[in-house]
């Protein structure tokens, strides 16, 4: 699925969005079963063109209903971790 970017103090957050029970082959997409999210976080680009970043899978009791929500949950989720994160440290630091 297309994901849009977005940033936050400084960082680009990219959700990522995947239905929740994988196609099989020769099988269209499943979306009856929900979706689940996950999040990338990526730091500003360096002079060089590196660019470090980390995916964070987002934790629901249950797959989300559309992906809307799905979309929704994972920039909130960065947004939460991006805040918590410890002064002096970076987010490629925190624990999942």
């Amino acid at each position: 699925m297309t994901a849009a970017v977005r940033f936050y103090r400084g960082l680009e957050i990219c959700p990522l969005v995947y239905p929740h029970r994988p196609t099989a082959a020769g099988f269209g997409h499943n979306y009856d079963e929900g979706f689940d999210a996950a999040v990338r976080i990526l730091e500003p680009q360096e002079p060089d063109g590196t660019q470090r970043s980390r995916v964070f899978g987002v934790v629901a009791s249950r797959p989300f209903i559309n992906s809307g929500d799905a979309r929704r949950a994972s920039i909130e989720y960065a947004e939460r971790l991006i805040d918590t994160c410890t002064p002096g440290a970076t987010f490629l630091d925190m624990k999942s």
